[in-house]
């Protein structure tokens, strides 16, 4: 976990993460006080490197998004199966 958060906080120190000093702080304090690891997680996914791991996408559109991720409620092998081919 502590090396999650300190490769987070490189990222948000580093000058091209385009915050001003009051946002940068504010996401240092969401990385240290957050015990699962979520919000450092979300500073060291490249969505470039997301889209690889879908073959159906060929081709996307340039967009500023945030890429949320939270904690989940179980795994994957408690839901129904719901999706088989």
């Amino acid at each position: 976990m502590a090396a999650l958060q300190a490769a987070a906080l490189k990222e948000i120190s580093h000058p091209e993460a385009d915050l001003d000093a009051a946002e940068r702080q504010e996401q240092i304090d969401l990385v240290n006080g957050d015990e699962t690891g979520a919000a450092a997680l979300q500073w060291l996914i490249e969505p470039d490197h997301v889209l690889s791991l879908v073959d159906h996408i060929e081709e996307v559109e340039p967009r500023e998004a945030m890429l949320g991720v939270e904690p989940s409620d179980g795994t994957l092998e408690d839901e129904d199966d719901d999706h088989d081919d």
